[in-house]
């Protein structure tokens, strides 16, 4: 018998043997998870037994995986996609269960000893393949950055909209089962607290998040700041489950509020590896669903299950998405990004178990089959461009001509500069490129832009920079240097990839908002960074200088030095309270004076090791004299020290100093 640590520390290194194998074989590591559960799980070689924590650790997984894509909305924008959610969305739910509804009750006539279902098992077996894989898509789309494309959009609404049907439907099948005469009331009284919940979330919960989390920011504490995140979350997915919703939409809303606030990109960052660690563990225990014996026993009418939902829900959902407006591309995209089954589906195929409505051995065959679809999910929506190309003659043509476009404008020019974007900095650095006789080839998704452009003679394509052939068409093998101007991190870490990929010793220059990414982009690659308030800040500095009488040469030479440091100098600031956002989570300034009973009064900076805190020691002034910064200098009462690091190190080195 397995104790909680035997069960964790198989579940850990199963997960890690298999997403490093399926790096490996570049395929998706959702697919590794999957896998790896398939063979540790009871159906397998039996390593690993289910048990309600394991499901429900593992379903913590999708509530941190909703809430960073809550993070990405905000109610404006929800507000926006009504049509979408309620129209879209409403549309795929009762068309699909009509179908099913259709589909079984044909089944049924024409093979009545083979198949013996009733309306109501139909209507539960139609809300179970409504539903689709909020986890494996929203974790695909994340991925691939198509979160806030066209066809992104339109499946996160659909999404929405199941978890939503998921309420009513899970009171309908046991009402319908049992013929009950107070279905309306039962529904409205549902309907009525989950109204009410999600209103005190919207809009009181608002104010009263903003506010905390400004109250917690002060107290300059990541540690209280990941609980209050962790307690936020946790707490709006508990609320909407006490109104009968799921767990995965409190969590949404959670991210929503979060979302209006200045917190949102630490609150990001902060929630990756919990969200990762434990989506990990849920797709672990969907693999471990999977009976491969059943599998193989009844491969035909597998075969039969598996293939005719899926393309069924694909069929329906992209003639849906185009009757809403869709293009084709975006149609097909949406299709196939919501064909396969989903978690709630497995909830209303066990309660339609539970409540006799289906015959035990169809319903493993149906949840097997459902289990199959998730499996092959990923590799369809890694495939979906070329599935698309294939399906649709005007995408196919479309990109083609974008990507002939590019190359033939490129095929002539070697040591050219590929510009990424050509808004207003694209456009500046093209001009100058120009004055200097060197070639470039921007790429741009303006059409408006790229037309004028072109007219007056700019080498600009329509092209997504962030894509590999885009790259690859631009002549990126025969390219002296690459420059991504717009801010976009990313986008940014996205290109830096294929770059690393296609060409790796080709110099990458990256423009951004500010310090926050510098790291991160230069540990992706980018040769250069040019962050606009650091620039911002060493031309106004140096037009001061100037007018002041300061000698140019010597300011050229500062603001070089500046630059030669990547910035070092100039990063970190003193912070107030009306910087209290984003960055006040990053590196930032702070003075400590030295009273009578300070620790550090007669000790060396050496023998402090501030270092080790994450701090440096960036001034230090005795009286009105500013002294060099030597090791050896012993403090003194009233010295004052200017340490640089984060708010949690500035915090810990303040203590050493003083207490």
């Amino acid at each position: 018998m397995m104790n909680a640590l035997d069960t964790t520390l198989l579940l850990l290194g199963a997960a890690v043997l298999g997403v490093v194998a399926f790096r490996m074989m570049q395929l998706p590591p959702m697919l590794g998870y999957l896998v790896v559960g398939i063979l540790i799980g009871p159906h397998g070689f039996g390593w690993a037994q289910e048990s309600s924590a394991t499901h429900q650790l593992a379903e913590f997984g999708v509530v941190f995986l909703m809430f960073s894509i809550g993070l990405e909305f905000s109610l404006p924008k929800l507000l926006s996609m009504r049509r979408a959610v309620f129209g879209l969305g409403m549309a795929q739910v009762i068309t699909t269960i009509a179908v099913t509804m259709l589909c079984a009750l044909v089944a049924a006539y024409s093979l009545p000893r083979q198949f013996q279902i009733s309306w109501q098992a139909a209507f539960a077996l139609g809300g179970a393949l409504a539903m689709s894989s909020t986890a494996i898509v929203s974790k695909m789309l994340t991925e691939r950055l198509e979160l806030e494309s066209p066809h992104g959009r339109q499946i996160i609404s659909v999404l929405l909209f199941q978890d939503l049907a998921v309420v009513p439907l899970l009171i309908l099948v046991p009402a319908l089962a049992s013929g009950a005469d107070n279905l309306v009331e039962t529904l409205a009284w549902a309907s009525g607290k989950a109204a009410l919940v999600l209103f005190l979330l919207f809009f009181l919960g608002q104010k009263l998040v903003r506010g905390w989390l400004s109250i917690v920011v002060k107290r300059r504490s990541q540690e209280l700041f990941m609980l209050n995140l962790l307690l936020i979350t946790l707490g709006a997915a508990w609320l909407t489950e006490r109104a009968g919703l799921s767990l995965a939409l409190g969590a949404f809303v959670a991210g929503m509020l979060i979302s209006e606030t200045e917190y949102k990109h630490q609150v990001e960052e902060d929630i990756k590896s919990f969200r990762d660690v434990l989506l990990g563990l849920f797709f672990i225990t969907i693999g471990m669903l999977l009976n491969v014996r059943l599998v193989l026993e009844h491969g035909w009418l597998m075969l039969l299950l598996l293939t005719g939902p899926v393309l069924l829900k694909f069929g329906l959902i992209t003639a849906l998405s185009r009757a809403f407006g869709g293009s084709t591309s975006v149609a097909l995209r949406t299709g196939l990004g919501l064909a396969q089954a989903g978690e709630f589906g497995f909830v209303l195929l066990n309660q339609a178990g539970g409540l006799k409505l289906v015959d035990p051995l169809l319903l493993q065959l149906i949840l097997a089959s459902m289990v199959l679809s998730m499996l092959i999910s990923p590799l369809i929506l890694a495939k979906s461009d070329a599935i698309v190309l294939k399906l649709s003659a005007n995408e196919w043509m479309m990109q083609s001509l974008a990507l002939t476009q590019i190359a033939a404008r490129s095929m002539s020019t070697k040591k050219h500069v590929i510009i990424a974007g050509f808004g207003r900095s694209g456009q500046s650095l093209a001009r100058l490129l120009s004055e200097e006789n060197i070639d470039y080839q921007a790429l741009d998704l303006d059409p408006d832009r790229i037309r004028e452009a072109q007219l007056a003679g700019a080498n600009v394509s329509y092209g997504d920079a962030g894509r590999r052939e885009s790259l690859l068409a631009a002549g990126i093998n025969r390219a002296a240097a690459l420059v991504i101007t717009y801010t976009n991190t990313a986008s940014a870490l996205k290109i830096l990839h294929f770059v690393h990929e296609l060409n790796p010793g080709l110099p990458v220059i990256v423009r951004s908002h500010d310090d926050t990414d510098l790291d991160q982009l230069r540990a992706a690659g980018a040769t250069e960074v040019v962050p606009e308030l650091m620039e911002g800040s060493l031309m106004l500095a140096s037009h001061a200088l100037v007018l002041l009488g300061v000698p140019l040469r010597r300011v050229v030479h500062k603001v070089q030095a500046a630059r030669d440091k990547r910035y070092e100098s100039l990063r970190g600031f003193f912070h107030g309270a009306s910087d209290e956002g984003p960055e006040s989570m990053q590196v930032r300034l702070h003075t400590v004076a030295l009273t009578e009973r300070a620790k550090a009064v007669g000790k060396t900076l050496a023998s402090l090791h501030l270092d080790a805190l994450g701090v440096d020691v960036t001034t230090l002034r005795r009286g009105k004299q500013r002294l060099e910064q030597q090791d050896d200098i012993v403090l003194q009462e009233a010295d004052i020290i200017v340490v640089r690091g984060t708010a949690e190190s500035v915090a810990r080195a303040e203590q050493r100093l003083l207490k």
